[in-house]
């Protein structure tokens, strides 16, 4: 997939090897813990407007993320369709609830103590899932139980919605899981 923008151009393949550069060293890293835990590799290249801030970087990449995993889920017949997932990093413990309902809403529950990890922007976790649950078509909450380092909160969410969305993606028969039919 491409996207290109005033403000970021980004170029996305999954299934590749994983090989992410946003230009924002721990959101890399946040993005390769969640191609890890939920098994689909991303080879990811952003070069986005960082003299600005991150924002349109970490918004962007959501938005082609998102986008991307729902081609993935295809037509949905035969998905698992939920996942779940609550993962402990140190101090914190973070959960993930979500469902590939083609309907989007994000719920966020997160105290984030610090400004900053890094170079990232720790405001902008929220925005991340919010773009990628839009673009995707998810019903995604996040809830951190409890935390106080602000990356091992990030983290453990990162770790979490990973873990979650493996779950949902798994192939567990034929039929669409909706009395309705579809999704």
């Amino acid at each position: 997939m491409y996207r290109k923008t005033n403000e970021t151009e980004i170029t996305l393949v999954l299934g590749q090897d994983t090989k992410i550069n946003t230009g924002v060293g721990f959101f890399d890293h946040m993005l390769e813990l969640f191609s890890f835990q939920s098994g689909v590799a991303l080879n990811l290249e952003c070069k986005g407007d960082l003299n600005v801030d991150a924002h349109h970087t970490v918004e962007d990449v959501g938005i082609i993320l998102g986008q991307a995993f729902k081609e993935l889920f295809g037509d949905k017949k035969g998905i698992n369709r939920y996942g779940e997932a609550t993962v402990p990093m140190d101090e914190t413990l973070a959960a993930c609830n979500l469902d590939i309902s083609n309907r989007p809403y994000l719920i966020f529950n997160a105290e984030i103590p610090s400004a900053k990890v890094g170079d990232f922007e720790t405001e902008l976790t929220e925005e991340f899932f919010r773009a990628f649950a839009v673009n995707s078509g998810i019903t995604l909450h996040i809830n951190v139980k409890y935390g106080k380092n602000s990356h091992h909160i990030i983290e453990a969410i990162f770790k979490s919605f990973g873990r979650a969305l493996k779950q949902a993606m798994i192939k567990v028969g034929d039929d669409i899981a909706s009395t309705k039919g579809v999704l």
